[in-house]
Formats: structure tokens, C-alpha cells, sequence
């Protein structure tokens, strides 16, 4: 247990250090650019994590759960990941130009074209970075993760301070690339295979063939909104979505992407060790809604302000759209940890469907009610992730034996924690609506507030997340220098 508490510890300063640089970037960023050309890059990000995704072919996956990794197939995973990363790389930069004609905006293929040169690097570190999730070593990930947002935050910023426009967000993205690349190879252990091999290739991709599909479908419902609209309206309104759903971004930040890539080498661990993670599973579920609902309450109820103070007066249209995005959020939490469950199991074709099931509800939920705007969109979004909820159960009841009373169950002290969280902050809106004038006083008071509502109503309710919040600081006091009140003689 100690292992995965300090893997926790070195992701999640990661994710929050990362968050840091990003939010600071995008405060700067966010008030230099218009909202066309923040659209731009999004339109075009999209297709290039699209083209990331394909390039993973869940090789990482199958590095992390293999049971017994020899030399000979970490050179193997390596060699695949190579092939399809330079394939995706030149698909992205000769399809540049076809992109751009289809959503009429020539500057989206100078984007993607930029980013196609990511994936001539990436093979080289994302190997060695796989291995390091494995074992739950996540200081060279920390350091890596460190010092490549620092690059990306100072290429950003100054880029755009020198008129480079949405180019300053592509130019960045490749630092970035180019430094977690670097400081992976540095921290990579002398024993570590450093040749590819095509002996063992098959092997590789029989599993990616399915794991791939997991993560591809995953990215095809992330992207679609912005896929769709950007086709259907124009660049503005994508980049007021991707505002709106900037904030459930940011809770992605500050808790899954701490918690995620811990989350899978742990099941995959308890799964060689005991055969079952269905307890777990379900702890994981109540720890993840214990924190993530009263955040994305906060976000919900906030929003006015929380965009008001991070994106500036020109965003401020996308806050009723994000008090959707975040309900979205609420439900998609529930069974957020499902594919890791089945693929730490072995289930990778169940997953793959899962995904398929999941992000097809989606897209079909956005393209029915897209029509009717931006903030019809969002509805689709919400209606699904219902759907998506309903397919996740399906496939975790059939392979853990769980059942919808002990999810019920496992979620029943976060419900109530998030309840008796959100009520004080519900009771000082209705008393000082959040407005123009106000929003500072709100999003600091009202954050101190709901902070404060969560600690009690974790010791008052006994919520299973209080002793890890004691152990935590015990841990910080014990590690704080004495604090002596009287005078040394």
C-alpha cells in the first residue's frame, strides 16, 4: 500500500504542478487570442490526439499488464510504436491541407503540420515512460512531467506575446514533446532494451489491436463535439465549448489525471496477486466521487465565475453551457475507472466494446440535438453519458459480478458527502447571486466555503476518505519543522 500511496503522491504533484503552468497559460493566452483562433488550434488538436491515439496502439497497455516482460518484447512494443507513430506523423501532415479545406480555415493545416513532427519523437519515450508506470516508479514521470511544462508554459506564453497567434499553442506542444523525450532517455536504466526488434511484433499488436480500439474510440468522443460543431457552426462556438468544457478539464486535472495512471497498475496488480479487484473497484469508486462530486458541484454552481476569472469577459457565454458539462461530468464519474478494471483483467475486447457503446451514445447524443445550438450540444453530451453509464454497468456486472446495490452502495457516503458540501454554497448564491461585480468574492468565499463543508461533512458522515485525510496530515505536520514558542536560552 505504501508503494501506490507514493505513486499517488508523485502523480498527482505531477498533474498539479502541470496544472499550475496550464492555468496560468491559459489566463495569459486566453486573453490574446480571439475566440476564432483559440478554435483553430482545438479543430486541430483534435485530429492530432486522434492520429496520438492510434499511434499508442495500446502498447503501453500491454506493457503494463504483461505478466512476465522480457527484453525481447519491450523491444518489440518499442518497434510497433515506432512504425505507427512516423505512419500517423506523415498522415497528419500531408492530410493538413485536406482538414483545412474541409472546415474551410486554412490555418489549421499550419497547425497539424507543426504537430506531425511530435510523433517522429514520441516512440522514444513513451516506451520507457510505460515501463516506468509499471513498476509505480513516478518520480522520473514527475521530473519529466516538471520540466516539460515549464518549456511549454514559457514557449506558449512568449509566442503569443510575439503575435504568433494559435501557432504559439502548436510550437509548444512540440517542446514539450521534444522534453519529455529527452528527460525519459536520461532516466532510462542502463539494462533497458534500447534497439527495436520485429521479433515479437505479432505478439504486440494482437493485443493493441484490441486495446487501441479502447482509446480510439474514447478520443473520438472527446473530440466529437468540436469535430461536430466545428463543421455545423463556425470556430468561435467550438472554442466557447471547449471554455465550458475547460472546467471539467481542469477537474480532470486536478484529480483523474493524478489518479489514472496509478489506477490501472494497481488493478493489474491486485489481479496477478489475488485474482479479483472487485473491492477494489468499489473503494476506488467511493474515494474518486468523494472528491470529484464536490469539486464539480463547486464548478457547476461557480461557473460564471470560474470562467470569468480564468478565460476573461470575452467567454463569459460558455458558463450555462459548463454547468451541463459538469452534470456530464457527475455521471461519466460513476464507472470512470471501468476500462482500467477490464483491461487490468485481460477483458481487452470487452473494453474495446465498452468504448465503442460509450462514445457511440455520445456522438449520437450530440449529433440529435446539435441542431438546436451550442447549449442543445451539451444536453446531448449529458443524455450520453446516462447511456454510457448503463453500458459500463452492463460489462463490470458481467465480468466482476458487480451488481447495481453495491455500486448504489459504494456511492452512497459520496452522495451524501456532496449533498450536505454543496448546500452552503447553494444557500450563499441564492443570497449574492454571482454576477460582474461580485464574482471574485464569490469564487474565493465561496471556495474557502466549500472546502471547509467538505472536511466536516467527511468527519461527521465517516466517509472512507476521512482517515486517508488524517493519515495525510499527520504525514504533513510530522514533516513541518518544530514550531518552538519559547525563546531558545
Amino acid at each position: 500500500m505504501g508503494s501506490i500511496r507514493r505513486s499517488l503522491a508523485f502523480s498527482a504533484l505531477d498533474s498539479y504542478l502541470a496544472l499550475v503552468l496550464q492555468l496560468a497559460s491559459t489566463v495569459i493566452i486566453a486573453r490574446l487570442l480571439t475566440p476564432t483562433e483559440t478554435g483553430i488550434f482545438a479543430v486541430a488538436a483534435v485530429f492530432a490526439s486522434l492520429a496520438s491515439t492510434f499511434r499508442d496502439f495500446g502498447v503501453a497497455e500491454f506493457l503494463i499488464q504483461e505478466k512476465e516482460l522480457v527484453p525481447q518484447k519491450i523491444r518489440a512494443a518499442l518497434a510497433l510504436n515506432i512504425m505507427l507513430s512516423w505512419a500517423m506523423g506523415l498522415l497528419l501532415f500531408f492530410g493538413a491541407p485536406l482538414t483545412a479545406e474541409f472546415y474551410r480555415t486554412p490555418g489549421i493545416a499550419d497547425v497539424m503540420r507543426v504537430q506531425a513532427f511530435n510523433f517522429a519523437l514520441i516512440p522514444f519515450g513513451a516506451v520507457t515512460m510505460a515501463w516506468f508506470r509499471r513498476e509505480l516508479d513516478f518520480r522520473p514521470i514527475l521530473i519529466a512531467g516538471i520540466t516539460a511544462n515549464t518549456v511549454s508554459f514559457i514557449v506558449a506564453v512568449g509566442g503569443a506575446l510575439a503575435g504568433l497567434s494559435y501557432m504559439s499553442m502548436a510550437w509548444s506542444s512540440l517542446a514539450g514533446v521534444a522534453v519529455t523525450v529527452g528527460v525519459s532517455l536520461w532516466f532510462r536504466p542502463a539494462s533497458f532494451p534500447r534497439w527495436p526488434s520485429l521479433r515479437g511484433v505479432a505478439e504486440v499488436f494482437h493485443f493493441g489491436k484490441f486495446a487501441s480500439g479502447i482509446y480510439i474510440f474514447g478520443q473520438l468522443g472527446r473530440g466529437a463535439p468540436e469535430i461536430i460543431i466545428g463543421r455545423s457552426h463556425d470556430m468561435a462556438s467550438v472554442a466557447i465549448f471547449s471554455r465550458a468544457n475547460g472546467l471539467v478539464e481542469l477537474f480532470n486535472r486536478l484529480v483523474l489525471q493524478a489518479i489514472s495512471p496509478v489506477c490501472m497498475p494497481y488493478f493489474a496488480r491486485a489481479n496477478r496477486e489475488d485474482g479479483s479487484l472487485k473491492r477494489g473497484y468499489l473503494a476506488s469508486v467511493t474515494y474518486l466521487t468523494g472528491v470529484g462530486w464536490p469539486m464539480l458541484a463547486y464548478l457547476g454552481i461557480m461557473a460564471f465565475a470560474a470562467i470569468r476569472i480564468i478565460y476573461g469577459t470575452q467567454w463569459t457565454a460558455a458558463a450555462p453551457l459548463a454547468r451541463i458539462v459538469c452534470a456530464a461530468g457527475v455521471i461519466e464519474l460513476v464507472h470512470h475507472l471501468a476500462k482500467e478494471a477490464l483491461i487490468a483483467q485481460g477483458h481487452i475486447k470487452r473494453s474495446n466494446l465498452l468504448q465503442m457503446q460509450v462514445q457511440g451514445s455520445l456522438v449520437l447524443g450530440l449529433l440529435a440535438v446539435i441542431p438546436f445550438g451550442l447549449e442543445g450540444g451539451c444536453w446531448g453530451l449529458l443524455g450520453g453519458r446516462v447511456a454510457g453509464l448503463l453500458f459500463a454497468h452492463r460489462q463490470l456486472a458481467t465480468t466482476l459480478g458487480l451488481t447495481m446495490g453495491e455500486v448504489l452502495l459504494a456511492l452512497r457516503p459520496s452522495a451524501l458527502l456532496s449533498l450536505a458540501t454543496a448546500l452552503p454554497l447553494l444557500a450563499w448564491v441564492a443570497v449574492d447571486p454571482v454576477n460582474e461585480s461580485n464574482f471574485w468574492r464569490c469564487a474565493i468565499g465561496g471556495g474557502v466555503l466549500t472546502i471547509l463543508a467538505w472536511l466536516a461533512a467527511l468527519r461527521w458522515l465517516a466517509h472512507p476518505l476521512w482517515p486517508e485525510v488524517v493519515r495525510i496530515a499527520t504525514v504533513l505536520r510530522a514533516r513541518l519543522p518544530p514550531f518552538n514558542r519559547s525563546p531558545s536560552p
